[in-house]
Formats: C-alpha cells, sequence, structure tokens
C-alpha cells in the first residue's frame, strides 16, 4: 500500500513518534461516545466529522519546538499552515493563535485566511496560476509571494514597476511590503505517489532549475530586481522518503549560496522550504515527527541553519491529519457473496482519494457500537461502504473488524487534513458537520460547531435553484 509512508533508514529516533499516540486515541474514543450521547451522532445525523483540539495545539507546539532547536538564536521563522489541507476558518483561527501563519493558493483561500484572522505579514500566496488581480491584491496588502515562472515575475515587474523591469535609469523602485521570491523545482525525482510528486523533471511548479539555461536566468532575474529576497521549493508530498526532501531543501540551498555569491550581496535572506512531511496511515504512531526531519535538515544543511537565513515552512497534512476522525453510522448491515457489508454515510463524498485510489490513500476504520463506545469481538473480514451509487464506493475492502452491525458507527480515523473538508457532491450529498472536541475538566468532552452541516435548502441554492426556469425561458429554436 504505496501510501502509507513509512520512509525506511531516512527516520530514526522513531519513539519519538509514539509519544501522545495513546492519550489521542482515548481523547477520540471518548469524543464519539460523547458525540453520540450529545447527539451530534445519530439516526438523523448519521456522520459528522470531528477534530481534535488538544492534539492540533500538541501538533502547532511539536512544529515550533523542532525548529526552534535547530536554528541560530534569532533566526526569523515562519511556519506557514498549507490552507489547503483544511480550509476551515475556526481552525486557521486556532493554528494563528498557536503561532501559525498561512500559504495560500487562490483567491478563496486568502479570503479564508483574512477571515481568520491571519496576519498579511504571516502569510504566503503560492499559486501556479495567479492572475493579475491577484497580484495586485497580495503585493497591495504586503503579502509574500513566491513567483512560479518568468510570465508571472513579468506580471509583478509590470506592478512594481510599470515601464521597466529596473525602473527609471536601472534603479528599481521601492517595493511593496510583500516579501518576493521566485519558486524553482530541482528536478530531483519523485515519490510513490505519482500526482503528489512536484519535483519531477515535468513537474507543472516552479522554474525547472534543470531544464537549459533555467538556473542562468533564476540568477539573472536576481541580480537585476534587488527586491527579491526569498527562494522557493517544495519538494515533499505525502510519499516522497524524507531524504529526497532533504535533497530538494540541499539544492534550494545551494543556489540561494550561488546567488548571493555571484552577485556579490546576501541578497536572498530567506529561504521557503515547503512543508510535505509524510503522515503514517498504519497506525497510531506519528512518524516521522518534526524534530527527525528538522534534526536531519541541520546535519545535511548546516548552512541554512546558521543564522544568514531566515526560514519558512508550509507543513498541512503532517500537522492535521491525526486529529481529525469522520464518523459514520452503519445505516444497513447485509452480505454479499459470503462477505460481510456494513453500508455507512461515509465514503466518497468525504474520502474522495481513498475511494478512487485506495493503493494510495488507505485509512484505518474503528468500529463503535451505537452508543459510541469500541466496539468489541472477534475480528471479521467485511467492507465498509459509502452511501454513493456506485460498486466502488469502499471505505475499507476485506478489512478485519469487529462485525459491525445496523445502529453501529464506522470511523475513519487520521482524515483531519484533506477529508471533511474537502467535499465531493457525488449524488448531491450534504456536506457532514464538523466539530472541535476538547477535554471539559470534570472528566467529559465539550464540542464547539467548526462547520454546521449542509441543509436541502443549501444543496438547492448550490445547484441553481433560484434560476429554475432559466433554460426553459430561452428561444427554442
Amino acid at each position: 500500500m504505496s501510501g502509507i509512508d513509512r520512509t525506511g533508514d531516512d527516520v530514526h529516533d522513531v519513539h519519538e513518534g509514539r509519544a501522545g499516540g495513546g492519550e489521542r486515541s482515548v481523547r477520540r474514543d471518548e469524543a464519539v461516545r460523547a458525540a453520540v450521547e450529545q447527539g451530534l451522532l445519530g439516526p438523523d445525523t448519521p456522520i459528522a466529522g470531528l477534530l481534535d483540539v488538544t492534539g492540533i495545539r500538541e501538533s502547532a507546539a511539536e512544529l515550533r519546538a523542532a525548529f526552534d532547536a535547530v536554528v541560530a538564536p534569532g533566526t526569523p521563522v515562519l511556519h506557514a499552515f498549507a490552507v489547503k489541507a483544511n480550509p476551515l476558518v475556526p481552525v486557521l483561527r486556532l493554528l494563528r493563535d498557536e503561532g501559525i501563519g498561512a500559504e495560500v493558493a487562490s483567491p478563496g483561500e486568502l479570503a479564508l485566511a483574512r477571515a481568520a484572522g491571519v496576519a498579511p505579514e504571516r502569510t504566503v500566496l503560492d499559486s501556479p496560476a495567479k492572475t493579475p488581480a491577484e497580484l495586485r491584491e497580495a503585493l497591495a496588502l504586503g503579502i509574500a509571494v513566491n513567483a512560479d515562472n518568468p510570465q508571472e515575475l513579468a506580471r509583478i515587474d509590470a506592478l512594481m514597476l510599470p515601464h521597466s523591469p529596473r525602473g527609471v535609469g536601472g534603479t528599481p523602485m521601492a517595493p511593496s511590503r510583500s516579501a518576493l521570491g521566485i519558486r524553482v523545482n530541482p528536478q530531483i525525482g519523485g515519490g510513490s505517489i505519482e500526482a503528489l510528486s512536484t519535483a519531477t523533471a515535468t513537474s507543472k511548479f516552479g522554474v525547472a532549475l534543470r531544464d537549459e539555461g533555467a538556473r542562468e536566468w533564476v540568477v539573472r532575474a536576481y541580480a537585476e530586481r534587488p527586491w527579491l529576497t526569498r527562494l522557493h521549493a517544495h519538494t515533499g508530498s505525502q510519499g516522497i522518503p524524507l531524504s529526497r526532501m532533504i535533497e530538494g531543501v540541499a539544492a534550494t540551498y545551494a543556489l540561494a549560496e550561488e546567488i548571493n555569491r555571484r552577485i556579490g550581496r546576501p541578497q536572498v535572506d530567506t529561504v521557503d522550504i515547503g512543508g510535505g512531511l509524510p503522515v503514517n496511515f498504519a497506525s497510531e504512531a506519528t512518524t516521522p515527527t518534526y524534530a527527525q526531519y528538522a534534526r536531519m535538515l541541520r546535519e545535511a544543511v548546516p548552512g541554512l541553519f546558521d543564522g544568514r537565513y531566515g526560514l519558512v515552512t508550509e507543513f498541512g497534512r503532517s500537522l492535521l491529519a491525526k486529529h481529525g476522525t469522520v464518523v459514520a453510522r452503519v445505516e444497513y448491515a447485509k452480505s454479499a457473496g459470503g462477505r460481510p457489508v456494513a453500508v455507512t454515510h461515509a465514503g466518497v463524498q468525504v474520502a474522495t482519494r481513498t475511494v478512487y485510489a485506495p493503493g494510495s490513500w488507505p485509512l484505518r476504520i474503528a468500529a463503535y457500537d451505537g452508543k459510541g463506545r469500541p466496539k468489541e469481538g472477534p475480528a471479521v473480514v467485511q467492507d465498509v461502504a459509502g452511501p454513493a451509487c456506485f460498486a466502488g464506493d469502499l471505505l475499507a475492502e476485506g478489512r478485519e473488524l469487529p462485525l459491525l452491525e445496523q445502529g453501529d458507527y464506522a470511523a475513519a480515523l487520521d482524515t483531519g487534513a484533506y477529508y471533511f473538508a474537502h467535499h465531493y457532491a457525488y449524488n448531491s450529498l450534504a456536506r457532514p458537520g464538523i466539530y472541535g472536541f476538547a477535554p471539559d475538566g470534570a472528566g467529559g468532552m465539550t464540542f464547539a460547531t467548526v462547520r454546521t452541516a449542509q441543509t436541502l435548502d443549501e444543496i438547492v441554492a448550490e445547484s441553481g435553484g433560484a434560476h429554475a426556469a432559466a433554460l426553459t425561458a430561452l428561444p427554442e429554436g
């Protein structure tokens, strides 16, 4: 199962990754039970997403501490959460309060980050398809921008220096408050999931450094624009081994050194190393950890941590995945070909990647009884199916679990990133409600609404309900 990234010999001190896993599972079990008891889950609300607020806070603290331990004192470090991993305003506000900024890749994500109160100077715009309007807004607000390609850089030139990329008399005009840089692709190769491999020879992202003339173009771009002060690369994502991620960071650092050396000034002062730390979906353990990755980076690229460069990170999945659970009621329990099938309310609409690419994105499933308690009993090979009208809508196939029966609950674990916040409207299935939970201090759990469940009226409105007669009103011939 290629989506389960074990990272092999890239990881050491694996026992670090096990800290908190048991506590997290205990909190999750208590939250499922409390959600049933409090009516967040039941016959009329058969699916919900649950977010572990304590776990999210812990992950943010671990990230900050990991890099604080390896950078020189006084080094500016911005951890910008990849909003695409969980585009929910309350989550972004929680992370903001935990010292985490935002990395955005669309006008919608920028709007969410602003609604959450993330400061412009703690926001990074990385979209590969930025329009002139998006660039103009970012520069006006003082948001950091990483130009993806020469044509985009030309647009930034036009916005900052209307008549010449070098200004009057070759002297650049004063830039906006935005920190500006170029995204590069070191072309070091991919990983086990092709669709998530961003540093291949033909990746759509960034300036391909090994293409003929590309490296010289990058150096010249910085030499002609003293306001270009950042360099960005993102080589990792799920399925990429740590060794390859580190190779990408090392290549980016080497380019920053070359630029500064060749133009004779320390112009590049910040390296944005992206994110992409893989998540272990095979067990409760959190591995690799931020601490492991930061130590390995410092050992491999010591010059990046000696105080001459600020750092930006853009982690997403690794911050949130372990702290989310999609819980769905078993509407019917049946048998087909001698195999039990639990038909639940969680399928392709919340777990799109898992349903369409189960080999790359397998999920652990936990069984709970009708009262939300962990289900006991012998393991039985069974399928856990979703509600969508096609045969492949399966959360898990041939999985050994205590037998799921009508009225029980199936929980898809490790779904805090790229799952319940990325709804796929197959069969016009409603978006589920999402609730954050935390211990109440009295032995129970308290919940906060992150997003209310979508109503039928909202589904109709999104599907053109206000324009029902629009097509019939057109002339027939």
